[in-house]
């Protein structure tokens, strides 16, 4: 059990993101380093005061050193582990021990991706991507990495609960709706069920319509111990509670398709926060295809095993509903850069600030952050809350 003492104990005190969907004429690191800056000025500081860094990329084993040095700090405190999409949510709990020892003082987290619009291809970028993390069991029959994978947890949930496809389109049309509420969402077109099943068939069971964007965008949050963020620029986050598990690389590895390592993570964020799902006001899940969302609203607690499909039916996570998921969009609809874990910290900051404007959740006090990394490889939970909820 992850120490109760470090409950609340810090707090994201600025948030910023750049090159939303085309950062056309920018490297990833351009629009990193633009990021940075909007969220350490949005937290009341200046690049002086950042003394740790928590950043990664698939573009360089080594990211952390160019960023430190594009930035222009001099950390004390440097993490760098990659698991992914993840990622930026499991850098959370390291941050908050090097802030609580006095190693640091302030940690900037920021990722940068122009996946979109840089010049290699996406074959040479998947091509590139397999020769630094071959998988024995998969790579020598050349899947559509990592759609094949999230197909095949689809098609086993499909088989194993009887989940549809229309429950899964309906993740996606959920996603949209919220996009439509966000003006910074990069595809607002409304969408309908029929449109998703009719959708370009990419890998059975799953349609253009159920997997992410492939797009540009940066995104930095700056996390400081709870007594300075009191008296900082904008409303506090406080982290009361994070958590991280994996179980597995590939895909080919896991137990059971249809769970993933988001039930430890999440339990232990829970256990850690001193809360439960039902107290939860809004949830940011990692969607990087409409499977996510439904097999870890299952393994998070909001229903039981099996159950996800009946749960999001009739617009139950769409604005309206009775939980609202991936308010800004999600990866489905708004954005998803490679690794999304970063914009979903964003959004559940903007939420418990009060910040969303037309998506805003009435009266949000406990937002739960969900990352996944790889072919539902790594899971990490955060459970973020205002000071009501401390």
């Amino acid at each position: 059990m992850i120490a109760n003492s470090l409950r609340g104990s810090c707090a994201i005190a600025g948030v910023g993101h750049a090159g939303i969907g085309f950062a056309t004429g920018f490297t990833e690191m351009e629009i990193l380093v633009q990021a940075a800056h909007r969220a350490v000025t949005d937290a009341g500081l200046t690049m002086r005061d950042i003394d740790g860094i928590a950043t990664a990329s698939v573009s360089a084993t080594m990211w952390a050193m160019p960023v430190i040095e594009h930035l222009g700090i001099r950390p004390t405190f440097i993490e760098s582990t990659m698991l992914g999409g993840s990622s930026f949510v499991a850098h959370l709990l390291p941050a908050i021990h090097a802030l609580e020892s006095g190693q640091c003082n302030a940690v900037l987290i920021c990722y940068g991706s122009t996946q979109r619009t840089s010049t290699l291809s996406r074959a040479e970028i998947g091509n590139a991507r397999r020769k630094l993390d071959p998988q024995p069991f998969e790579t020598p029959y050349n899947p559509l990495s990592p759609l094949s994978s999230y197909a095949l947890a689809a098609a086993r949930h499909m088989y194993q609960y009887g989940t549809t496809r229309e429950q899964l389109a309906e993740v996606a049309v959920a996603a949209r709706q919220w996009a439509q509420l966000n003006p910074e969402a990069l595809m607002r077109d409304p969408l309908t069920i029929e449109e998703v099943l009719s959708a370009r068939m990419v890998s059975d069971p799953l349609t253009a319509r159920d997997c992410c964007l492939v797009n540009d965008g940066a995104g930095a949050v700056v996390l400081v111990r709870a007594d300075r963020a009191r008296n900082l620029k904008n409303k506090p986050a406080y982290v009361l509670g994070n958590a991280t598990a994996v179980w597995n690389r590939q895909i080919s590895s896991m137990d059971d398709l249809t769970i993933t390592a988001a039930s430890q993570s999440g339990r232990l964020a829970y256990e850690m926060a001193g809360v439960g799902p039902a107290d939860i006001d809004v949830v940011e899940l990692y969607d990087a295809f409409t499977i996510n969302t439904i097999l870890f609203l299952e393994d998070l607690g909001f229903c039981k095993k099996g159950e996800g499909g009946d749960f999001v039916q009739n617009g139950a996570i769409a604005p309206g509903g009775r939980l609202p998921v991936n308010t800004n969009g999600g990866g489905l609809s708004c954005v998803h850069p490679g690794m999304y874990g970063i914009f979903i910290l964003i959004e559940a900051v903007r939420q418990l600030r009060g910040e969303c404007g037309d998506r805003q959740v009435a009266g949000a006090e406990l937002a739960l952050v969900h990352g996944n990394g790889g072919t539902l490889s790594s899971q990490s939970s955060a459970i973020l809350g205002t000071e009501a909820a401390l």
